[in-house]
Formats: structure tokens, C-alpha cells, sequence
């Protein structure tokens, strides 16, 4: 049990230094992402955190598993290093001991994926959804700041306000529009005292419109400008496009998916049951991966193991994109994905017991031919 408590902790320690390390990476890229559509306005900056918040648990279920995968190897392969596994191994501790140890460290890990995978990721999905479709309702005006320049969307123009009110309504306001290629009518400058945005309850379309103002159409540098004073003038705004929008699946809940006859609510099920068992498949192959001569140091297999964990996590999304479209049977599923490498895994440890008879009957002609 002490063995197990040292094993348990070097291999915990690691997985939350590596989480953390990767979730940092992942978060603060996304984060900068989300910022600048903010910049742009096609988000509102009030909602970047709570964004962050409801998608950690999705990035967090991915990241873990690779986590407590690198851990498995820098842990057992420190052990290695300083000769500490020589040691256990004299004293009749074998690899399918720590084979063992592992998967009890690795049953709880999947738990925790269990649970972000099958519940809480839903959730946020779902949270986070309900905030971009929230976006979608807000117009180009609702997204400005007082005392900056702005461009309209679609190449409309550039608008300009002093202040905005807390209703949203825009104070000394400029709007400048270049057409010339459009009709040859050159630019057109509007400046107003008040802007508003307004949505057409027939068409849903929203307009910007200014009142109190003077509308300004000409070609610089030519002296033949109109000038037009106004109390009320419009123009159509396009509306935010649907942005980052996840499937709709991604967002279901488990147990809808489970009542779904739908091939796309199926991959994405097993999908689900596949990122915990995968803790456990990784926690196979690390095990014989993590074997490393003292000389060579603990980071030698980091590489190779990337590499195959990739090769995993590809399989399973080009098994996910075969059930979605039909091309494999249900029962199939990703089940192969995970047999596959569940007998890589065996098949590392048998080669690390000393089980190799093809290498050891080329061995035996190598030797038998020098004889003769």
C-alpha cells in the first residue's frame, strides 16, 4: 500500500501539473480568439468569461486524459531514471504490478472524464449557446463604444458617436459611406445629434436611424455637393451571423442522445463513453512505453508516445465521422478504435516480458549461420 500511495502521487502531481500546463495553452488561445470578435463587435466583451467558464469543462475533458497519459511517463519514467524500479523489480514487484496500480489511478480519472463527458459538458454547451444565440439578436449599434470609430458590416460604411446612453441611444453621431464604385455618387456624410437602432417588425431587418441631421453626397476634391437636412434618416444594418455555433448534438444531453435513433446522436454518444475509456487504454499503453534504459533519461519515449496518442485520437474522430454518415453498423461504433490499441498496448507488454520469437529465432539462424 505504501508503494501504491508513492505511485499514486508521483502520477497525480504529474497530471495536474501537466493539465494545468495544457488547459493555460488552450484557454488563453481561445480566450484571444473570443477577444478579438469582441474588438470587431461581433460579441459582447461582458460575456468573454462566462464563455470561458461554460467551455472548460469540454477542454477539460479532452485534455485530461493526454494529461494522465504524458504523467504515466514522466512518473514511471523518472522512476527508471533514478534506478527506483531496478529496485522494485528485484524485490518481486513486476510490470503487471504496476500495470495494476495504474488502472486503479486510472479508473478514477476516467470517472472524473465520465462525469465532464456525460454531464457537466452538455451543460455548458448548452449555457454557451444560449449566449451566442443572445448575440445573434444584438445589432451593430448595441456593440459600439462611445468615442471610437467603427466599421459597418458588409462594407457599409464607418460610424462614429460622442456618447451613448444607457438605452442604447448614440449622441452627436457621424456615419460616413463611400460609393463610388457602387453608383459613381461618390461619398455620402451624415452627422446627427441623436441614433438609434431599430427592428422592422415585418421584414426583422434592423435599421440604423438618425434624427436631427444634415446628409452630405458628393465626389472629393469636385464642387458639386448635395446637401440634404433631415429629421429622420435610415440605413438597413446587417444582421450577426450565426458564429461558432456547435452542432446541436454537442449541446444534447446524454439521455436525449440515448433515446435518439439519429447516426449523428450515436457517434456523438459513443463519442462520449469513448473519452473515459480512453483514460483507460492510454493507461495500458503507458505502462510498457514508460520502460526506459537510465542512460537515455525519462523524455526519450515523450515523442513516440505523442505521436501514438494522436494516431488514437484521429481513429476515433475518422471512426465518429463513419457513424455519422452510416458507413459503419452502430454496434460497431468506435469499439474496434479502442481494441486496436488496447492490443498495441498488450502487445508492448509481451515484448517487454521477453516475448519475441521471431526476434529470437533470427537470433538463433544469426548465430547457427556463424557457426557453420
Amino acid at each position: 500500500m505504501i508503494i501504491f500511495r508513492y505511485f499514486a502521487r508521483n502520477v497525480l502531481a504529474n497530471t495536474v501539473a501537466v493539465c494545468t500546463v495544457l488547459m493555460l495553452v488552450i484557454v488563453s488561445s481561445r480566450f484571444v480568439k473570443y477577444l478579438a470578435e469582441a474588438a470587431s463587435g461581433k460579441l459582447d466583451p461582458s460575456v468573454l468569461f462566462a464563455l470561458i467558464g461554460y467551455r472548460l469543462p469540454g477542454f477539460l475533458e479532452l485534455v485530461l486524459p493526454l494529461a494522465f497519459f504524458l504523467s504515466i511517463l514522466l512518473a514511471y519514467g523518472q522512476l527508471y531514471v533514478d534506478s527506483e524500479m531496478t529496485v522494485l523489480q528485484s524485490c518481486g514487484m513486476g510490470e503487471n504490478t504496476f500495470l495494476r496500480y495504474t488502472l486503479v489511478i486510472a479508473l478514477l480519472i476516467a470517472a472524473i472524464v465520465a462525469w465532464l463527458s456525460l454531464v457537466v459538458s452538455p451543460a455548458g454547451l448548452t449555457r454557451a449557446e444560449e449566449l451566442f444565440n443572445a448575440q445573434k439578436q444584438r445589432g451593430e449599434i448595441e456593440s459600439l463604444t462611445a468615442g471610437r470609430f467603427y466599421s459597418l458590416r458588409a462594407g457599409k460604411g464607418v460610424t462614429y458617436a460622442e456618447r451613448i446612453s444607457k438605452e442604447a441611444q448614440m449622441h452627436e453621431v457621424f456615419l460616413a459611406q463611400g460609393n463610388e464604385k457602387s453608383d459613381g455618387k461618390g461619398m455620402v456624410v451624415v452627422v446627427a445629434e441623436k441614433g438609434f437602432s431599430r427592428q422592422s417588425e415585418q421584414t426583422g431587418e434592423r435599421y440604423l436611424v438618425l434624427q436631427n441631421g444634415l446628409r452630405v453626397q458628393g465626389i472629393p476634391g469636385r464642387g458639386d455637393f448635395q446637401l440634404t437636412r433631415f429629421e429622420e434618416y435610415g440605413q438597413r444594418l446587417d444582421s450577426i451571423k450565426p458564429w461558432e455555433l456547435r452542432a446541436e448534438s454537442e449541446a444534447m444531453s446524454t439521455r436525449k442522445l440515448m433515446d435518439s435513433d439519429d447516426p449523428r446522436h450515436r457517434a456523438t454518444l459513443q463519442w462520449r463513453f469513448s473519452l473515459p475509456l480512453m483514460v483507460i487504454v492510454v493507461a495500458l499503453l503507458a505502462v510498457p512505453l514508460s520502460r526506459t534504459n537510465p542512460r537515455q533519461g525519462k523524455f526519450i519515449k515523450i515523442l513516440p508516445a505523442i505521436l501514438l496518442y494522436v494516431l488514437y485520437l484521429l481513429s476515433l474522430n475518422a471512426a465518429r465521422g463513419a457513424l455519422e454518415v452510416g458507413s459503419i453498423p452502430p454496434w460497431v461504433g468506435m469499439l474496434w478504435v479502442h481494441a486496436g490499441f488496447i492490443a498495441i498496448g498488450l502487445g508492448l507488454m509481451a515484448w517487454n516480458g521477453g516475448w519475441r520469437p521471431l526476434g529470437r529465432r533470427l537470433h538463433k539462424t544469426a548465430i547457427a549461420g556463424g557457426m557453420h
